[in-house]
C-alpha cells in the first residue's frame, strides 16, 4: 500500500511503522525514507538502538542506512527511536548518540532529520522541551486512532507484539515429533547405505527425497495439508543434502516442471539441468527474468513450517533458510530476517542463509520488485 505523509503528521508516521515492519519495535532505531514530490513513504529500515549509538559501529551503520535511503530515492528522512523511557535530560542515553550518528551521516544527502521517540508510555519529539511534549510524552493511545492505522487494519494488516513473534513456529506435540523422527532416522540410514553403494544409489535417494517433498506439498482432495509424518521425516532428512535443498528451492518457482527431479538424478549434475537450476534461481533474484511468488506459495511455507515444528532441535537451518527465502521473495523482509537469525544460530556457516543476510543488509528487494512487474518463468 503506497502511503503519502507530510512531515507535520508524526502520529500517522509512527502509527504506520509497526505495520511496515510487521512487529512493534523495541530498543530500536527506525529510519523512514520519504520520497518526492509529496512525501511518499518508501524504505523502512530497523536497526538495534545500541548498535547505532555505539561509538565504533554507529558511524558505519549510520552511513549504511543513509546509503539505503538514498538508493530508495529518499529526499527526506524521519528517524523513530524506540526505548523504555523519556530520554530528555539524560545526556548519556543512547537515543541521543543514535540520533547524532544518523543526522551527521544524513546531513548532505537528506538534510535535517526529525527524530521522534516512542517509549513504553508515550511518544515525543526528541528536540522538544517539556513545554511542547509533556513528561513521558503524549499518550500512546493517540497512535491507535489515526487514519493510516485504520486503513492498515481494514486492509488486513496484523502487527506482532515483538520481532520474534513475526516468525514464531510452535513446536508440534511430542508424539508427533517422535513419529517424524523415526521416519527421519530411517531415511538417514538409507542415505548412509546409498553412499556406500555408489553414486547411482545416492541419486535414487535424492530423487526419493524430492518425491517426498512433492507429496508433502500436494494438497489432498479436501485441499488440506497432508497430516502424515512420513513425508515430513523424509523431507527433513533430504534438506540436509545440498542438492536436495536446491531442488526444493527450484520447485518453488512456477513453470519449472520436473526440473527438481532432473537436478538430483544421475551421478553427476547434467549440464542442461545445471543451467536450468541457475535460471530458476534467477527467476527469484534477477529483475531481468523475475517472476512473482505463485499465488499458492503459502502451501510451501506451511510444509516447511511443519518440518521445523516436527523436526530435530538444532537441525532446522535448511528449512528455516528456505522459509526466509520465500518470505524475502514475498517482500516480508522482517520475517525473513528473524528466520535467518534462527537458521544461523543453528548452523553458523550455512551458505544460502549468509547470502540472504547479505541481500537483506544491502536492502536488495527480490527481482520482481526491482523489475516493477512480472515476466515469464524459466524454461
Amino acid at each position: 500500500m503506497d502511503t503519502t505523509l507530510r512531515l507535520g503528521e508524526p502520529r500517522e508516521l509512527l502509527a504506520l511503522i509497526p505495520h511496515q515492519l510487521g512487529f512493534r519495535p523495541l530498543d530500536s532505531a527506525v529510519a523512514v525514507s520519504l520520497r518526492p514530490p509529496a512525501g511518499e513513504v518508501g524504505l523502512v529500515v530497523r536497526v538495534d538502538l545500541a548498535a547505532l549509538a555505539d561509538d565504533e559501529t554507529g558511524p558505519r551503520l549510520a552511513r549504511g542506512l543513509v546509503a539505503h535511503l538514498d538508493r530508495d530515492g529518499a529526499r527526506r528522512c524521519v528517524l523513530a527511536l524506540y526505548t523504555d523511557q523519556d530520554p530528555r535530560g539524560l545526556e548519556a542515553h543512547p537515543v541521543h548518540r543514535a540520533a547524532a550518528r544518523l543526522r551527521e551521516a544524513a546531513q548532505v544527502p537528506l538534510g535535517d532529520v526529525p527524530a521522534w521517540v516512542v517509549t513504553l508510555d508515550g511518544y515525543l519529539a526528541l528536540d522538544c522541551d517539556e513545554a511542547c511534549c509533556p513528561p513521558g510524552g503524549r499518550p500512546l493511545h493517540e497512535l491507535e486512532s489515526t487514519q493510516v492505522g485504520a486503513r492498515m487494519v481494514l486492509a488486513g494488516s496484523v502487527v506482532a507484539a515483538t520481532r520474534d513473534d513475526v516468525a514464531r513456529i510452535r513446536r508440534a506435540p511430542v508424539e508427533a515429533r517422535r513419529s517424524v523422527a523415526r521416519v527421519r532416522r530411517r531415511w538417514e540410514e538409507r542415505r548412509a547405505a546409498a553412499a556406500e553403494a555408489g553414486p547411482q544409489a545416492t541419486a535414487a535417494w535424492r530423487v526419493g527425497s524430492v518425491e517426498a517433498w512433492r507429496r508433502a506439498t500436494d494438497p489432498d482432495v479436501d485441499g488440506r495439508r497432508p497430516a502424515s509424518g512420513s513425508p515430513l521425516g523424509r523431507v527433513e532428512a533430504g534438506l540436509a543434502d545440498r542438492r536436495v535443498r536446491d531442488a526444493v528451492l527450484v520447485s518453488l518457482v512456477p513453470g519449472t516442471g520436473d526440473l527438481p527431479e532432473r537436478a538430483v538424478r544421475g551421478a553427476g549434475l547434467d549440464a542442461r539441468a545445471d543451467a536450468a537450476v541457475g535460471a530458476a534461481v534467477a527467476a527469484i533474484v534477477d529483475p531481468q527474468v523475475a517472476v512473482r511468488p505463485p499465488d499458492d506459495v503459502r502451501r510451501y511455507e506451511q510444509v516447511l513450517e511443519q518440518v521445523v515444528a516436527h523436526g530435530r532441535d538444532g537441525g532446522q537451518a535448511p528449512a528455516l533458510t528456505l522459509l526466509a527465502l520465500v518470505s524475502w521473495w514475498r517482500g516480508d523482509g522482517a520475517r525473513a530476517s528473524v528466520l535467518l537469525d534462527r537458521a544461523l544460530a543453528q548452523e553458523a556457516g550455512h551458505r544460502l542463509a549468509l547470502l540472504l543476510v547479505d541481500a537483506l543488509e544491502a536492502a536488495v528487494p527480490p527481482g520482481w520488485v526491482r523489475a516493477g512487474g512480472e515476466q515469464g518463468p524459466p524454461s
